[in-house]
């Protein structure tokens, strides 16, 4: 209680050896940090955040929609076989992976929680769940938009050096080897020849 004294508190909380309340004090507070529980809270902390409980409600729903297309299939299910999963769930996969993408831009921001840093663990733990079914177990993926661009990019590098070296081949001067041939004297081994024929 604050109201009361210093020495009533110290009594209390630190009268045993072990001083177990102020252990699991620090315990849960260090906790309650590391998991960065109050991002996913407003900020007064009545309660979870808009935000998260939409994050949440789509989790929720993906969950139930992998189950769902699991319950329509044989029994006998071979392990790449999840294409009702893929196609029936896609969409909404696919709006649970952009909101919590959106969502860690705007905390790093300081969002709703007003908090920076990571996410709260509960959402990071519920999408790499998710995340982990979505492309381990069933094998699916989502098409990426950006092919184009990245294919248009790749070919433009790859040419850079073709371009180069035929530029350069069709605006530098061509210069032809001319062998001049020397005019000098003879090498002094053929005038000791020379020589040797004549003595």
């Amino acid at each position: 209680n604050s109201t009361e004294s210093h020495n009533c508190a110290k009594s209390i909380l630190t009268s045993d050896r072990l001083q177990i309340v102020v252990t699991l004090s620090e315990f849960f507070n260090e906790t309650w940090e590391a998991a960065n529980c109050a991002n996913c809270l407003k900020n007064n902390s009545e309660g979870l955040s808009n935000s998260t409980e939409e994050f949440l409600d789509l989790f929720n729903k993906s969950l139930t929609c992998f189950e769902h297309n699991l319950q329509g299939q044989a029994i006998d299910l071979s392990p790449n076989n999840y294409t009702e999963v893929c196609k029936n769930c896609n969409e909404t996969y696919t709006k649970l992976n952009d909101l919590y993408n959106h969502l860690q831009r705007m905390n790093r921001q300081g969002g709703e929680s007003a908090h920076s840093a990571h996410l709260c663990i509960d959402v990071e733990d519920a999408m790499n769940i998710t995340r982990k079914l979505w492309s381990r177990t069933f094998n699916c993926s989502l098409p990426c938009s950006d092919t184009v661009p990245v294919i248009a990019v790749s070919s433009f590098i790859l040419f850079l050096p073709i371009v180069f070296y035929l530029s350069s081949f069709l605006h530098s001067k061509q210069k032809k080897r001319i062998l001049i041939l020397p005019k000098r004297i003879q090498s002094n081994a053929s005038l000791v020849n020379i020589q040797e024929k004549y003595s």
